[in-house]
């Protein structure tokens, strides 16, 4: 009987309504004749109580002020209900003049009467149990938390607290501007930060709540910060996103955020045209796909030689747009056969060998699937009248130090050697680790915390670029749409990243440190630095993260005698080969002590 129903709320608020509108009418008259109302004004008081009452019943209708439930009333509703008595008082006065014979005598000075108090009636209700439930003493539940950052996020997450959204109740509000601190947020007055200390004390506090937006850098700081002070539990709110609270990751403390990704430039340059992804099913193919369907390709062709990521990706985008094609790009006649039947506008080329590792204990699939792979795939689309083909090239290829990073580096000399005047336009676009991304170190990192293992860095100086995948590839494809043919674009990654600094960020962001990290000295071909060669010499485009860097010009008739060559060779001969081509190539064999 008692359990809250739509029907329920809106038979008690226009029940409650109509008792408080006729008595706001009744009690206007009585104060305009000071409580004695004359028996000649009886006629007009039924009437206008009538109007009133009808007329506001409507418009609260048609403002849909009956759908929201008490929990939910707020200053846009209050809004909403000024609007309704303001468009009432209106409504009531046009009626008023187009029929004054029925109404005189009138005071018409009594519906701007009843316009206050119904107003403040009307309103007061509905605020009534807001103010009970924000102020009523219930017993805390759950874990201590302070609420960093006095602004209106803290405001909804004070509120989230208080309903029981998680397991956590507030004891104090923090900034560290000064300009808020002695205000008060919610009923909590703001307190400077350097009081963390003491809200630990007296509370036990082990966990906060960051109620700001801030840039990685700023959150970086403010991360720092809380950890020294003891937090050990950080969480973020955020009002985008299905879980609002969250705990903070090292993807929130590393992502490099560019100002400059433009969703309409990537959106007309993709938006209806026929687009060729290879390395569909892997961590940069798998957002290239995602954001070509996002930006409105006709078709979308995804060519992968990996079974499972192929069913992956096919699974996870469900889309009709999509043709899913298990292609080895190694293979030149199964991929002419794809370019043949589909003949795609745009090629973006992501398909790759990437494991430094790897690659040097298998140089010749190295060479066949990131050189080979590449070559066949300029080919076909210059054979096929393709428009753009766009290949994804990597820091690694920049004065390399092993054999993946050498193919990379000839990937690019081949591309960027094979355009025609007038025909397809072939670029290159370069950029660092994606953050997450399959075999990179943070996803070792976190299975290494998971079997509660120390975390395994390779070098105490190593440093690595990070950018969040969807924000690489939205620049890639926004490098795409300005290039001309014959580019190499470099992307701003920022600065690079300790591997070092992230390990120990994510021992306190697990709350694990006491597993500590081991040194276990460089890898074959790994470098301590990576480069991606933005120097002064390189040219900024439109946009500020996205530059076009000097490329020397290799005679295409000569690479492809030598690419020829490296198919003959043994593995032990094709380090050598590689340097021909590359003579900036230094191949670190083995650098472990």
């Amino acid at each position: 009987m008692l359990k809250a129903t739509k029907l329920k709320r809106l038979v008690f608020f226009l029940f409650s309504d109509t008792i408080i509108f006729s008595f706001s009418i009744y009690f206007a008259f009585l104060l305009r004749f000071n409580g004695n109302i004359p028996e000649i004004f009886t006629d007009g008081l039924i009437l206008t109580l009538f109007c009133l009452v009808i007329i506001k019943l409507s418009l609260m209708w048609l403002f849909k002020i009956y759908r929201v439930p008490w929990r939910f009333f707020g200053l846009n509703e209050a809004r909403k209900i000024f609007l309704v008595h303001l468009f009432s008082l209106l409504t009531f006065w046009l009626i008023y003049f187009l029929a004054q014979d029925i109404f005189n005598p009138f005071p018409r000075s009594a519906v701007f009467i009843d316009f206050v108090i119904s107003y403040l009636l009307i309103g007061g209700l509905r605020i009534s149990k807001r103010m009970f439930l924000d102020f009523s003493t219930k017993p805390r539940k759950g874990e201590p938390c302070i609420v960093f950052g006095a602004t209106s996020k803290a405001l909804h997450v004070l509120k989230g607290l208080k309903s029981g959204y998680i397991d956590f109740y507030a004891v104090g509000v923090v900034d560290g501007r000064s300009e808020l601190v002695g205000t008060y947020c919610d009923g909590f007055l703001v307190q400077d930060k350097k009081e963390i200390v003491n809200l630990i004390k007296e509370y036990n506090v082990k966990t906060a709540i960051i109620a700001l937006a801030l840039e990685q850098d700023d959150l970086q700081v403010l991360f720092d910060e809380l950890t020294g002070y003891g937090i050990r539990d950080v969480k973020l709110f955020s009002l985008v996103g299905k879980e609002p609270i969250k705990d903070i990751s090292i993807e929130d403390l590393l992502a490099r955020k560019p100002k400059d990704l433009n969703s309409d430039v990537v959106r007309n340059f993709l938006q209806n045209r026929s687009v060729l992804v290879t390395g569909a099913g892997g961590s940069i193919g798998s957002e290239i796909v995602k954001q070509c369907l996002k930006f409105g390709v006709r078709e979308l062709v995804m060519v992968e030689n990996s079974e499972f990521n192929l069913y992956k990706i096919t699974e996870d985008t469900n889309d009709k747009r999509c043709i899913s094609k298990m292609v080895n790009i190694a293979n030149f006649s199964d991929l002419a056969e794809v370019f043949s039947l589909y003949k795609p506008e745009i090629i973006i080329h992501a398909a790759a060998y990437k494991h430094v590792p790897l690659c040097e204990l298998n140089p010749h699939q190295a060479v066949q699937n990131n050189i080979i792979g590449t070559k066949n795939v300029i080919d076909l689309a210059k054979k096929f009248n393709a428009q753009k083909v766009v290949v994804i090239s990597s820091d690694k290829a920049v004065r390399p130090t092993n054999i993946m990073g050498a193919t990379k580096r000839i990937c690019e000399l081949y591309a960027l050697n094979s355009n025609e005047t007038g025909a397809c336009e072939i670029v290159c676009v370069r950029f660092g680790n994606v953050l997450g991304s399959s075999g990179s170190v943070i996803p070792k990192f976190k299975a290494l915390i998971a079997k509660n293992k120390p975390l395994s860095v390779t070098h105490p100086d190593i440093t690595r670029y990070f950018m969040l995948v969807s924000e690489a590839c939205q620049l890639v494809l926004q490098a795409a749409s300005i290039a001309r043919g014959g580019e190499l674009f470099v992307l701003d990654m920022g600065e690079p990243i300790k591997i070092v600094d992230l390990a120990k960020k994510m021992l306190i962001l697990s709350n694990k440190e006491h597993l500590g990290i081991e040194f276990s000295g460089l890898r074959m071909g790994e470098k301590l630095y990576e480069e991606l060669l933005i120097d002064k010499n390189d040219v900024r485009t439109e946009f500020e993260s996205i530059f076009v860097t000097h490329s020397e010009p290799y005679e295409i008739s000569k690479l492809n005698e030598q690419i020829s060559t490296l198919l003959t060779l043994k593995d032990s001969e094709i380090s050598a080969c590689l340097k021909t081509i590359v003579p900036e190539f230094n191949h670190q064999l083995n650098l472990k002590g």
